[in-house]
């Protein structure tokens, strides 16, 4: 099984990755060794531009971030605030939706002649460029990105001892003196976990710069020059690698930023101080910036909505009228895209959760050599971009023609369910390892005393024991993938193949298109949250469970 296993991430990470990185060092005409297309990339001014967008973009992104989370997690986790629950709720519900989806509503709301600076002109006289150029991928990156830091920071806070802040103030520190010198640097290591999640996944994003026709950044141009090209240009590759290396970089950051630095407190979010009461005047003014907050984090979301059902939407604050038109449309002739994804996206959940499954059980119960290495390995799929490993796969199984349906791997559908699989794996493993890590190893022992073999025991035992990990690891890999672009955007050979996501790109093509494509965005974040709704529901289901006791085991082992 391990050798199988193994087998799969060489063929299908380890390869493809590797074969991008010797052909950024390979001279084109001879074959040899070079750094001569690291050269060029640095010695072409549009090249240096885009490298230096991408950086300035995710960087901006990370304060931007920053800024919208900060406020929400302080207020809901340190003062009674009413609605607190609700509040970081609606403070993740970006999340449910891809970035790009939403890209083309943010136009319509925040762009030139959008609603906002519409009703701005008309108040004040000027307009202010939300989404002119660069601006507008930081804003709408931000806004979608930013809960990762908001669950972060909010969870640091949550576990800092609060005696802490109540030994600061009895020695005279309050307000932003307090905050800044004890409250977040306690809490620095869920902020950094969070900012350089938003780092890495803004740096090596493609869709949304595609779709606001951002062309001079690092992933765009990667895309760009090998889909016109074609898969023997050298710089789609070079940017390929600086593409990994940075997502290295940003968690290497994060490592050498909490090195050798201690955040530990003695109590976990107990003693000390409790919540604080606020001031009338001061909860009037905390309601003010969460509501100003949660009205711009939310306005994609809002626009996406107008936008499907809006009739004609352009140089007005809100569409001329309102249809169904847009919605008979998409499942008219979009229905082949939803079909797709569903098959797609649930044969690779479906992989990732048998492969999770077995990665955990070989590396917690067995002793077989190289495990951690498979454990490595199937984790480092994280760190690599979308859009390389499409473009890896391009030049890897291009000339890998399948027997029986006649045609290079790289151009089958079946490579696309692969590379969703591939890129989700991380999410299933991991809560596949959590759930075997609660399965006690005196339970299998039991199991096997009474004369089960090993594989009865896993089965009959273990696997059920691991349902509500695995169905979590099924969910989260499902609802992800289903709006996957990067990867499948550089295999989709046929529009009879391709997935959602591709559909939603391609009808936000042309002004005609963006109500159907807004009205089949709005089904993937339907997808999307109803499987995220169905993972809270099954965990939540799996730890009551497991308080309820032992009962359960008792009946798996009289089952043996």
């Amino acid at each position: 099984m391990g050798l199988a296993i193994g087998l799969f991430l060489v063929t299908f990470l380890i390869i493809p990755v590797a074969t991008v990185v010797v052909v950024a060092f390979q001279d084109p005409n001879t074959g040899a060794l070079t750094l001569i297309n690291f050269v060029d990339f640095f010695n072409t001014s549009l090249f240096q531009e885009s490298f230096l967008n991408s950086l300035y973009v995710a960087s901006m992104s990370v304060v931007l971030a920053t800024f919208i989370a900060l406020p929400l997690a302080y207020f809901t986790t340190r003062f009674n605030f009413g609605g607190a629950v609700l509040i970081q709720t609606l403070g993740i519900v970006p999340l449910i939706m891809p970035p790009f989806v939403g890209a083309v509503a943010m136009l319509l709301l925040f762009g030139e002649n959008g609603s906002v600076n519409l009703l701005i002109s008309e108040w004040f006289g000027f307009t202010i460029p939300f989404m002119e150029g660069l601006n507008g991928v930081i804003l709408v990156e931000s806004i979608h990105y930013f809960p990762f830091i908001l669950i972060n920071l909010s969870a640091a806070l949550l576990n800092i001892d609060r005696a802490m802040e109540e030994s600061a103030q009895n020695l005279g520190a309050s307000g932003t003196r307090l905050f800044r010198r004890i409250v977040f640097p306690l809490a620095m290591p869920g902020y950094v976990a969070g900012a350089s999640l938003v780092f890495l996944k803004v740096f090596d994003d493609l869709a949304t710069p595609l779709l606001l026709n951002i062309n001079n950044m690092l992933a765009p141009q990667a895309y760009l020059r090998i889909s016109s090209i074609g898969i023997s240009d050298p710089m789609g590759y070079v940017i390929s690698v600086i593409l990994v290396a940075f997502s290295l970089f940003s968690l290497w950051v994060s490592f050498l930023a909490l090195k050798d630095k201690d955040y530990s407190t003695v109590q976990k979010g107990g003693g000390g101080l409790m919540k604080r009461d606020l001031k009338p005047w001061e909860k009037i003014g905390c309601y003010a910036v969460i509501f100003l907050i949660l009205g711009m984090v939310l306005s994609p979301h809002i626009g996406l909505g107008l936008l499907s059902f809006g009739t004609v939407w352009s140089y007005s604050v809100l569409p001329d009228a309102f249809t169904f038109a847009h919605y008979e449309n998409m499942f008219s002739s979009a229905g082949q895209y939803i079909s797709n994804t569903l098959l797609y996206a649930g044969l690779a959940a479906l992989i990732d959760v048998i492969l999770g499954t077995a990665i955990a059980y070989i590396v917690w119960r067995t002793g077989m050599v190289g495990r951690k290495w498979l454990d490595f390995i199937a984790m480092g799929a994280v760190a690599v971009p979308g859009v390389v490993l499409g473009i890896g796969y391009l030049r890897t199984f291009v000339e890998f023609n399948v027997p029986i349906v006649d045609k290079p791997l790289a151009s089958w559908w079946v490579i696309i369910v692969v590379a969703l699989a591939i890129r989700r794996l991380p999410y299933a493993l991991r809560a596949c390892m959590a759930a075997l890590q609660q399965v006690s190893v005196m339970l299998e022992e039991a199991a096997e005393n009474l004369g089960a073999t090993k594989s009865r025991t896993v089965m009959r035992v273990v696997v059920p024991l691991m349902t509500g990990g695995i169905l979590a690891g099924f969910v989260t890999s499902f609802a992800t993938a289903s709006v996957e672009l990067s990867a499948t955007i550089m295999l989709v050979s046929a529009e009879s193949d391709a997935p959602l996501a591709y559909g939603i790109y391609e009808f936000m093509q042309s002004a005609a298109g963006r109500g159907p494509g807004a009205a089949l965005g709005i089904v993937a974040v339907l997808i999307v949250g109803i499987a995220t709704y169905v993972s809270h529901r099954v965990i939540e289901r799996t730890e009551k469970q497991r308080s309820s006791g032992g009962v359960r085991v008792a009946e798996q082992a009289g089952a043996i």
